[in-house]
């Protein structure tokens, strides 16, 4: 259980590159760019990427340290958080990975005190409320058309 659970906390090993946090991010965007899936499936993967986050996260912070560089799932949830049931646009998702990588390394507005959560609920709360924060942005530019 413990490989399944370093494969998924690596995005697939994306947490051993340097830079894994913007990397695994990145890889999302291209990810989501070229595989469009409609709005069930995306909430339904979302549910799905959080549930399994959780439970690697905590599986691994046993093996390194509580939100170890090394665990990125939560990279990966914070920016389908990010892109979630918005227009599939390329000047979009580059936005929304700008976005959040900004919430997620300057950490405001409470993303800090999020991580002090316990176990894996830490690790991958403060990239959901950095990709709720980026949604919500994200989202006034889509409805405003500001892009």
């Amino acid at each position: 259980m413990r490989t399944i659970a370093h494969i998924i906390a690596t995005a697939g090993g994306i947490g051993f590159l340097k830079g894994g946090g913007t990397a695994a991010a990145v890889v999302f965007c291209i990810a989501w760019y070229f595989f469009p899936i409609g709005y069930v499936y995306q909430a339904l993967l979302l549910v799905a990427l959080l549930a399994v986050g959780i439970w690697s996260a905590t599986r691994m912070e046993t093996v390194w340290e509580h939100d170890s560089n090394r665990i990125v799932i939560d990279e990966v949830a914070g920016m389908m958080i990010t892109l979630i049931f918005l227009p599939h646009n390329g000047v979009y998702i580059v936005t929304g990975c700008v976005l959040f990588r900004f919430f997620d390394m300057v950490k405001p507005l409470g993303i800090r005190q999020a991580e002090l959560l316990p176990r894996g609920m830490g690790v991958m709360a403060d990239d959901v409320l950095a990709g709720i924060y980026s949604q919500l942005i994200l989202r006034a530019i889509v409805m405003g058309k500001f892009l």
